[in-house]
């Protein structure tokens, strides 16, 4: 008997044993306890059993589906009112708010992720009123493969989201408009003042080379080719990155000057510019697609720094792109971040500072709005030296 090289979910149903393939992009687990149900159960009930860890596997009508996700995001997000005694309590330290904050975000995907929907071999969904899901689901996990499977609601319509988001795209003015269009799972540019910053720097005199490390969708380095480098290195470790990277390049003609290789970090050889935009937060992702956000004790940034100086040729430039939110969180104070360029042989020979313009900057509800409200976003411009300049 042939062994399932993938994850499986078992439950019963009319009495008999049934399992089907699980999915999850969120590395999630299939759950262990799982019940058959419709439209005849209520939003309370629906919570009350995905907060005791029952998934609950919907045989009902697809719309009526995301309208209970709806009301169990609602009963997930509503906060119980604060006791008097704690009125007088000053506001948590702003990393124990960012730990709490991100064991709430847990806490709710974890409960909302517990409403499943099954889908046919061809990712279609066998419902009434069911969403088209199959081109999207295509593009994430290629065509089907002859098996029926089970996926969390949440998660699909996420992967709905990211289909329509890679159509549209995401205009650049950096790039006279023209869109970068993002994959599931690849760090979308829609913040784009740290495209702007690689706009403006000053590039290095000599422009035959750059080496563009952990490209995501391939926009800095079309920018960078766009400026008028003549060849682009652009590396990343992930295989959907890259081939989103191929489809920007191809489609903003500039394919023809860079070149995409997969590697943790460095290509070999140097170059006189070496550019990084590695995640701004030093925390452990919880799923695989949030690696473009969170760097691990700064994984990312330090192996940048660390081999910088390696790949530098004589006079060349590493440029940092860095926000500062983490030292606001107080996970990375800037003495630290000053330490390992030193430490690293380096030295800050320059450096462009903006104002991030996402909307959460002005958000008083986010529980991290002091913090963001202070953010700043740095391309820092890294030489090869024995101390750092400050």
């Amino acid at each position: 008997m042939n062994t399932p090289t993938h994850p499986v979910l078992t439950w019963t149903e009319g009495g008999q044993p049934h399992t089907a393939r699980w999915r999850s992009e969120a590395g999630v687990p299939p759950p262990k306890r799982v019940r058959v149900v419709d439209d005849t159960l209520n939003a309370d009930t629906a919570f009350r059993l995905a907060s005791e860890g029952n998934a609950l596997l919907w045989r009902g009508d697809f719309q009526n589906a995301r309208q209970l996700l709806q009301a169990l995001a609602r009963r997930v997000e509503a906060k119980p009112k604060p006791k008097r005694a704690d009125a007088n309590k000053p506001p948590p330290a702003l990393v124990d708010a960012f730990n709490q904050h991100r064991q709430a975000q847990s806490q709710r995907a974890r409960t909302l992720g517990m409403l499943l929907i099954p889908l046919d071999a061809e990712h279609r969904v066998p419902l009434r009123r069911a969403a088209d899901m199959h081109a999207a689901c295509t593009e994430v996990w290629g065509p089907g493969d002859g098996q029926p499977s089970v996926a969390s609601l949440r998660e699909l319509l996420g992967l709905i989201g990211a289909h329509e988001w890679r159509k549209k795209g995401v205009p650049i003015e950096a790039l006279g408009g023209e869109h970068i269009h993002p994959h599931y799972g690849v760090f979308s540019p829609v913040r784009g003042e740290y495209v702007d910053l690689v706009a403006k720097f000053e590039l290095p005199r000599d422009r035959e080379l750059a080496f563009d490390i952990g490209t995501g969708t391939g926009v800095l380095a079309a920018l960078l080719a766009r400026r008028g480098v003549k060849r682009v290195i652009a590396t990343d470790s992930d295989p959907r990155a890259l081939a989103c990277a191929r489809e920007n390049l191809t489609r903003l003609k500039v394919s023809d000057r860079v070149e995409l290789l997969q590697a943790d970090l460095f290509p070999e050889g140097r170059a006189p510019l070496v550019l990084c935009n590695p995640p701004w937060l030093p925390a452990r992702p919880s799923s695989p697609i949030e690696h473009a956000i969170y760097d691990h004790e700064s994984r990312m940034l330090r192996g940048y720094l660390d081999g910088l100086a390696a790949h530098l040729t004589p006079g060349g430039e590493g440029w940092l792109i860095l926000s500062d939110l983490a030292e606001h969180l107080g996970l990375r104070p800037r003495e630290q971040l000053m330490g390992w360029i030193e430490a690293a042989g380096l030295r800050v020979a320059g450096r462009l500072d903006t104002r991030p313009r996402h909307p959460k900057t002005v958000d008083r509800s986010d529980p991290l709005h002091v913090a963001r409200a202070q953010e700043v976003t740095s391309l820092w411009r890294l030489v090869a030296g024995p101390k750092a300049a400050g």
